[in-house]
């Protein structure tokens, strides 16, 4: 989903070849898409006991990567199973980002809640699908195996 941006060094040789050697761009190695998944902590710490306050510990952080207000309204974050939330009337300020939590809670605008009763994201691996309100993919993120979360 990420591009990288490359550059390339030409330089000429006193016979007149042309030599080219990449170089990396200072400081833009990835493109970010405007709106990313930034972190997914898919194992929330302790024992799973389905508590409130464990499933809650368990989230998805979503981040606006641009300057300007980003709509989101209608927008989807998924797992692989299709355990899918869905983002009511909501936007996303400038540089601002927003935790996707398992549980209940309040929603404000700087944390939203699925509302479940059991946990979403599995800590063996899974994906998490970040879709815009036509259902175009924006942004994914995936792990495997052990850990308690992840840097996407």
């Amino acid at each position: 989903m990420r591009s990288f941006i490359t550059k390339a060094l030409v330089a000429t040789t006193g016979l007149g070849l042309a030599v080219v050697a990449p170089v990396a761009a200072a400081g833009s190695a990835q493109a970010l898409p405007a709106i990313m998944i930034s972190k997914v902590q898919y194992n929330s710490p302790g024992a799973d006991t389905g508590s409130n306050a464990s499933l809650n510990a368990e989230y998805v952080v979503i981040k606006n990567t641009t300057r300007s207000n980003r709509v989101l309204t209608g927008w989807t974050l998924r797992d692989k199973t299709g355990y899918t939330y869905r983002f009511p009337s909501f936007t996303l300020k400038a540089g601002a980002s927003v935790t996707v939590h398992t549980g209940h809670g309040t929603a404000t605008a700087a944390h939203r809640y699925y509302n479940k009763s059991w946990y979403v994201w599995n800590n063996t691996g899974d994906t998490a699908y970040l879709k815009s309100a036509s259902g175009a993919t924006v942004d994914t993120c995936t792990w495997k195996g052990s850990g308690t979360a992840t840097s996407c």
